[in-house]
């Protein structure tokens, strides 16, 4: 009969390090920060949703300002709901984009209903839900993120 020993404590340590070593390897190698070329080429030929193009027509002429955490609103300003992509708010010459945390569920058939911390002003940190719009049940919470105001390009013809 054979008696076969259990492997020593360094053999035991170098097969764990090895096994530790292997699981580590690809997750070092993905922490490389250089951009996965599928990824890249996949997000350069993923055409744009309507809502995006909706949007871009809404921005044409409009540049891009340094993102804000609150907006002035006031009771007759309007505001248009993107579906999957943005809350579009104001109206003139500058209008704020808010694209929330969760772009994808903004659905323009529900309601966007605040509970703010000030009455002339929407914050980033104000409570959002959505209801639906016909049966007024919750359909969410909703998460912003900073206001990105679009100001409209004055033509310079001077002459």
């Amino acid at each position: 009969m054979s008696h076969l020993s259990a492997p020593s404590r360094p053999v035991m340590a170098g097969l764990a390090a090895a096994v530790a070593l292997a699981f580590a390897l690809p997750a070092m190698a993905q922490d490389q920060g250089e951009p996965d070329v599928e990824t890249k080429t996949e997000a350069e030929a993923a055409p744009m949703t309507k809502g995006e193009k909706r949007l871009a027509k809404l921005l044409e002429g409009r540049v891009a300002g340094e993102p804000v955490r609150c907006i002035r609103t006031f009771p007759n300003q309007p505001m248009q709901t993107i579906e999957k992509t943005a809350y579009v708010y104001g109206r003139g010459d500058t209008i704020y984009v808010q694209r929330t945390r969760n772009p994808g569920d903004i659905d323009e058939g529900d309601a966007l209903v605040t509970q703010r911390f000030s009455a002339s002003e929407l914050c980033k940190l104000d409570q959002m839900t959505t209801v639906d719009r016909v049966l007024g049940f919750f359909t969410g919470a909703v998460f912003f993120e900073d206001f990105v105001p679009y100001t409209r390009v004055k033509d310079d013809k001077a002459g």
